[in-house]
């Protein structure tokens, strides 16, 4: 477990940057400290719906002896289309179209662009992608400021922060082809039987839509 502040706090949105910039720094840090694990989850829960056993808004790491199948099928896409494309990045040619067609696109800063993802699993769900491709998000030194203004932006959309997930998605030990980003999750929606059954999820709110009402915020 890692304390995000020591000052009480409920929610990550309630940080200053420099507060919110010295969190993920040693999130980074101690996911450094696990190197040696076949693959390093960090994760953020914030509300007992979402997860969250605390209030005091915290981070949790785990250093895993295998590689989570959603994580080995993202890696195979990736080098995949590496190979495919003699060296191209799948996620960074995705922030490309992205940012031109702007439909999806929330904001963007010279390190990092905040999209809400095409065919989004639920409502206002992010993502935000660092503009120059690194393969291990404990390694690199971007994104802070943009995940920083992803939780400001549902706050102020919705007066608060919703209950959300957050997780960071970075590559696996020895995996040197992979573009990490960081997925939040607001919980809006409960997952029922159809979910359960098919692994289909189903969003009522257009990520279109989303985006927009995010940027008039």
């Amino acid at each position: 477990m890692i304390v995000n502040a020591p000052e009480h706090v409920t929610a990550m949105s309630e940080l200053d940057g420099e507060q919110f910039a010295a969190a993920v720094a040693t999130w980074r840090e101690r996911m450094r400290a696990h190197a040696d694990a076949a693959y390093v989850q960090l994760i953020v829960n914030e509300g007992g719906g979402a997860g969250a056993s605390l209030e005091h808004s915290h981070a949790q790491l785990y250093a895993l002896e295998f590689v989570p199948a959603a994580v080995a099928r993202e890696r195979e896409r990736v080098g995949a289309y590496a190979e495919r494309t003699a060296g191209g990045s799948l996620l960074s040619d995705v922030l490309v179209e992205e940012v031109r067609r702007r439909e999806r696109l929330v904001a963007i800063d010279d390190e990092a662009a905040l999209i809400c993802p095409w065919a989004s699993r639920s409502p206002f769900e992010l993502r935000v992608i660092p503009r120059t491709a690194a393969a291990s998000f404990a390694d690199d030194d971007a994104g802070a400021a943009m995940i920083h203004t992803a939780l400001r932006l549902l706050a102020r959309r919705f007066g608060q922060t919703p209950e959300l997930n957050l997780w960071v998605r970075t590559a696996p030990r020895g995996a040197d082809t992979f573009h990490w980003h960081v997925d939040i999750a607001p919980r809006f929606t409960i997952k029922a039987s159809f979910e359960f059954a098919t692994g289909v999820d189903i969003n009522t709110y257009p990520p279109e839509r989303a985006a927009a009402d995010l940027r008039e915020d």
